[in-house]
């Protein structure tokens, strides 16, 4: 039996299986890790096509080469996993940043929020800041905290604080990463939490502006 094989798109590195492998003789691990020495490639192949498997040369530039006796099927398996593996090692968590202002209308609240569910999905951390100007520097904080965490309600991923709401040199400022612990919400969830907010709190804000 010989495999011909067509390499799809994102496969690892395309191998040498079975009559592909130019090799006189390789050495053979067998598809439980036994070693089965050195051997002709052709009896190699023909041991491991009575075994209804492949033989795949793993390590084309040792002395002789390495070849494994296994379903080329579970091995391009295996090689995805490891580098799924090595890409998800490999993630950078970044800190973006959103700043929201006292009278930002709904629509632009709700895109903010909606990037920041977005940042957090992927895994990085999201600063808010409260941006403050003229008399709103002036104002309570804890009137300027309810008015941030307006905002953080819009946001439905589950989060906790990776640093408390505090005074920053824009104004307010947090910081949220994901919690892991918690699944993700489903889009409907997502999409009614921002229907449910709105007028009353964007008419308020109007009012303080005034």
């Amino acid at each position: 039996m010989s495999f011909t094989h067509v390499q799809q798109k994102n496969e690892p590195a395309r191998v040498a299986i079975n009559d592909e492998i130019f090799a006189d003789e390789v050495r053979v691990m067998g598809p439980t890790g036994e070693n089965f020495g050195i051997m002709k490639t052709k009896d190699a192949i023909a041991k491991a096509h009575a075994l209804g498997l492949d033989l795949i040369e793993v390590s084309a530039k040792a002395i002789p080469p390495v070849a494994k006796i296994t379903d080329y099927g579970r091995f391009i398996y295996e090689q995805k996993k490891k580098q799924r593996e090595v890409k998800a090692s490999a993630f950078v968590v970044e800190t973006k940043s959103i700043q929201v202002k006292i009278g930002t209308g709904e629509n632009d609240k709700a895109l903010k929020a909606e990037r920041a569910n977005a940042w957090l999905a992927e895994g990085h951390r999201v600063k808010v800041d409260l941006f403050l100007w003229g008399r709103y520097k002036y104002m309570e904080f804890a009137f300027l905290k309810e008015r941030l965490e307006r905002f953080l309600d819009l946001v439905v991923v589950p989060y906790k604080m990776a640093e408390e709401i505090q005074k920053s040199p824009k104004g307010l400022s947090c910081t949220l990463e994901r919690d892991k612990s918690k699944p993700l919400p489903t889009t409907e969830k997502r999409e009614k939490k921002e229907v449910s907010k709105g007028v009353p709190q964007q008419e308020e804000e109007k009012a303080l502006e005034a």
